[in-house]
């Protein structure tokens, strides 16, 4: 059972969460949704709003999802569904069912699809978006270990709207 709680009494390192134990970025509706496994991003207070930031490459099919709808996603599992989040990080919801294939079970709500089994769920409206280039990255290292196909990341910052911690 999911509790609605304030992003301030989360008790999760996000930063570590998000780079040790990844999340799953998720948008779309009943009829069509998709999500992918992230391993970037970020949380924190920005234009007096807590937001989080989140970074999708070109190619990946939830770009198109995130684009389209005014709300996202990011369900943290902690450890336990890091097969899960593998497969989502590596298999394309064009080619793969991936809801079917990872057997996580979608919650449709707020406007946007989280997952039941996620410990920590972070519903985010879209207000900015932006994207990596090439000549805003000052230090050149990280275009030639981060981009060397120069699919530069699209930059999503949203408000988080709802924070949802499972019981």
């Amino acid at each position: 059972m999911f509790l609605e709680i304030d992003i301030r009494d989360v008790k999760k390192n996000l930063t570590k969460a998000i780079s040790d134990e990844w999340m799953l970025i998720s948008a779309g509706d009943e009829h069509k949704s998709n999500m992918m496994t992230a391993s970037w991003g970020l949380t924190g207070e920005l234009w007096f709003r807590d937001v989080a930031v989140c970074f999708i490459r070109p190619q990946r099919y939830t770009l198109e999802f995130v684009e389209k709808n005014d709300t996202f996603a990011l369900s943290f599992f902690g450890t336990g569904e890091k097969q899960a989040l593998s497969l989502c990080g590596s298999k394309s919801g064009r080619e793969v069912d991936k809801i079917k294939e990872t057997g996580l079970t979608p919650v449709y709500s707020d406007g946007t699809v989280y997952y039941e089994q996620a410990k920590l769920v972070l519903i985010c409206k879209k207000i900015a978006v932006s994207e990596v280039t090439p000549q805003n990255i000052l230090d050149k290292t990280v275009l030639e270990r981060c981009y060397p196909e120069k699919d530069y990341h699209k930059v999503f910052v949203g408000e988080i709207v709802k924070v949802l911690e499972q019981r």
